[in-house]
């Protein structure tokens, strides 16, 4: 069998929990994500539109290497359209307004304001595929997005207080919303390692020129930990976590799949600590809670109702 004829199978009935298993394994990757970017960024050595551009570009070259070695057909017509919707979400959005705003927020901050994730990727979903949830689910996901903000107005100091981290963490949940139900969409078509390939394709010249743009006007200069940080957001972030994170969005059921999620920011908050020396306040511990809640509330929602 060939690798892209995957791209048309379905969960077999004798492993109904296959997807789930699968979307675990991909969370799990993407959790070093937030503390890993953290430390990349926290000492200036290197710069966040490096960090966000030279990640997916390196990633790119992994990408097109495996596509040309395996001979993966074309994408065709309106797919060109919605890979280029997932790179605009998963391969620049996310990752350049994570970099961007952990230059000065702490990851535990961003791990309790991106634990809204799981809820805008049901409703971006919800939206895409034209479900229609009972009012309860947009109840749900909308008290998650205030706590959220509440969150961010209470750790702040106020309305007054707010950074400008707020909302770019906001604007990249946002993003990866839009790239992770377009992307699990897409996966049952080309395949799921497919998707983020032609992605990471449509999406490098882009990347690469900011990259160029990035290294002329700030030359990296970083200590082995902080490479080390970054590799890991290149070949494992950008790249290798979705080949299990869209293989189980492909598989499904999606709005189960989804609530996989909410196992992310326990991890942040874990990884927060123990490679960065971050506390954990009770004002995060309740905002995560909070958040977590609602959002998790709102995607069973929507799956008891699919």
């Amino acid at each position: 069998m060939k690798l892209k004829d995957s791209a048309t199978l379905q969960a077999a009935p004798a492993l109904p929990r296959a997807g789930l298993w699968w979307g675990l394994v991909g969370v799990v990757a993407f959790s070093f994500t937030v503390p890993f970017t953290r430390v990349a960024v926290e000492n200036g050595g290197l710069s966040p539109m490096f960090i966000g551009s030279a990640r997916a570009a390196v990633a790119a070259v992994l990408a097109s290497v495996a596509l040309i070695a395996t001979r993966q057909r074309l994408p065709r017509g309106t797919q060109w359209f919605r890979l280029a919707v997932v790179a605009g979400g998963v391969v620049i959005g996310f990752p350049m307004l994570t970099s961007y705003a952990l230059t000065t927020a702490s990851a535990s901050h961003g791990a309790v304001v991106i634990a809204l994730l799981p809820a805008a990727t049901a409703v971006v979903a919800v939206l895409r595929t034209r479900e229609r949830p009972p009012a309860t689910f947009w109840a749900l996901a909308a008290v998650g997005a205030v706590a959220a903000i509440g969150f961010a107005v209470l750790q702040g100091g106020g309305f007054s207080g707010l950074q400008w981290s707020d909302a770019l963490f906001f604007g990249a949940v946002l993003a990866a919303a839009v790239g992770y139900a377009e992307g699990g969409l897409l996966a049952r078509e080309l395949g799921a390692w497919q998707t983020v390939s032609w992605a990471l394709v449509v999406a490098s010249p882009l990347m690469v020129a900011l990259t160029v743009v990035s290294v002329s006007s700030h030359p990296p200069h970083a200590t082995a930990g902080e490479w080390a940080a970054f590799a890991y957001l290149a070949v494992v972030s950008m790249y290798l976590g979705f080949f299990a994170w869209y293989r189980g969005l492909g598989l499904g059921p999606m709005t189960q799949v989804s609530q996989v999620q909410l196992v992310q920011p326990v991890l942040n908050l874990l990884w927060a600590t123990v490679f960065l020396g971050e506390e954990l306040t009770w004002q995060t511990i309740l905002g995560g809670l909070a958040v977590l809640g609602c959002a998790g509330s709102a995607v069973r929602v929507r799956t008891a109702r699919g």
